[in-house]
């Protein structure tokens, strides 16, 4: 028989896809605290540290939380790939 000599078949995405997911969910993450801090700082007079502060966390978590599905979704869609373009090699296409 015949010895594979490609790694074994894994769902886990390689650590530097993994390591762009996460950065990309940090900046999605800061680009959202920024735009809620932002949102906040110009409706707001007076004192507003603790309005602010909220703004900047609703703003992060939302924007993160929406970066890791995409992040997600990217990954996955990374893995079927490179399923599909291997077994196209196995079957000599």
């Amino acid at each position: 028989g015949r010895v594979p000599d490609e790694r074994p078949l894994s769902a886990l995405p390689s650590p530097a896809a993994r390591l762009a997911a996460f950065v990309s969910i940090l900046v999605g993450g800061a680009a959202g605290g920024l735009i809620g801090y932002t949102l906040v700082r110009i409706q707001c007079d007076g004192d507003c540290a603790l309005p602010l502060g909220i703004g900047a966390l609703v703003g992060a978590i939302v924007a993160a939380g929406g970066m890791s599905v995409v992040a997600i979704l990217v990954l996955r869609a990374i893995g079927e790939w490179h399923e599909v373009e291997r077994r196209e090699r196995s079957i000599g296409r």
